[in-house]
């Protein structure tokens, strides 16, 4: 007894001083891709909900990013289930061979409610409260029978945590929408959403975000490398 008192306090002064150090989580990297232009997008109306399908022009930028991506190693592909969004990811699944792996509901457009469908002056016009708000001050706004930022943040940010989650240390490829990478961008930073036009979604933009013990960086945010320019 004597002995086993004596030599425990060594053996455990060794161990914390000698023993390998723990190896630190995987690094997971996410591929945040916003879907291709829609006639929708083109005109300036508002989409969110609404299932609209990508032009002839965003069926081009998602066969680029599709092409560009070829030789990248993607694990698993997500994707929203609106269309624009399902198509653009199809596209870069098939051209690693694979398909996608599940959509997710919480990955949709936020919900503008009532101004869907909407042109800006349409949006002036019937309600120019909202209107104003969302160019000033987006935080604020409540969309008449939508969403806020605010919703949309929590829903988007459960689905990504659940998809790092259930794929830890790889590579994983979201197709979805301009608000939703916005969102996302600023609340894996930190940022508030007070500065949420400051972070800019094109057609087909890539933003690719990494994750380890509890940290997620930014690597690049809103390319389009693969349309022959740097922003659109």
């Amino acid at each position: 007894m004597k002995c086993a008192k004596f030599f425990l306090p060594i053996v455990l002064a060794w161990t914390i001083i000698f023993a390998p150090a723990q190896v630190s989580a995987e690094v997971t990297t996410v591929i945040l891709v916003r879907h291709g232009q829609t006639t929708y997008n083109a005109q300036g109306r508002l989409q969110g909900f609404l299932d609209i399908p990508l032009s002839d022009n965003g069926l081009a930028q998602a066969k680029l990013l599709a092409k560009s991506l070829k030789d990248y190693p993607i694990d698993v592909f997500i994707a929203s289930p609106l269309e624009r969004a399902y198509v653009t990811t199809e596209f870069a699944a098939k051209a690693q061979g694979k398909s996608i792996a599940y959509t997710d509901e919480r990955l949709r457009e936020i919900n503008y409610g009532d101004l869907a469908g909407l042109t800006v002056e349409e949006r002036k016009a019937r309600f120019p409260i909202e209107y104003d708000l969302w160019k000033n001050r987006p935080w604020l706004v409540k969309f008449p029978n939508g969403e806020t930022l605010r919703d949309l943040e929590y829903r988007s940010r459960n689905a990504l945590e659940d998809a790092v989650a259930k794929y830890p240390g790889k590579t994983i490829f979201i197709g979805t929408h301009s608000r939703v990478n916005m969102v996302l961008i600023c609340s894996v930073l930190g940022i508030d959403l007070e500065h949420f036009w400051q972070i800019d979604s094109d057609n087909t933009s890539v933003n690719v975000l990494q994750y380890e013990d509890g940290v997620w960086t930014a690597v690049l945010i809103n390319s389009v490398a693969h349309l022959g320019k740097l922003t659109m």
